[in-house]
């Protein structure tokens, strides 16, 4: 039998907003910042905060778009209804 060698490659490990995570909280341990623990901890919220808006931008965006389509389908149901109501024998 051949003996078989298995390559085992990791990659990760902390990016650069958990770096300056543990920065921004060793500064404010060793008192070299005066910030509130919410700017402290924000690389960690941020990046959530701007996935959630640019959800919520393209939400409204779509809805705000396809008003004009609803709009026009029931004008047109409503102008039909009418027309409907007049010519009835």
């Amino acid at each position: 039998m051949s003996e078989q060698k298995v390559r085992v490659e990791a990659s990760g490990g902390v990016g650069f907003l958990g770096l300056l995570t543990i920065l921004f909280i060793g500064l404010k341990l060793g008192n070299v910042i005066d910030w509130s623990w919410l700017w402290v901890l924000s690389p960690l919220w941020i990046p959530f905060a701007v996935v959630f808006a640019i959800a919520a931008i393209i939400f409204l965006a779509m809805c705000l778009l396809s008003i004009p389509g609803w709009y026009r389908g029931w004008r047109l149901r409503r102008t039909v209804k009418k027309h409907l109501k007049i010519y009835k024998p």
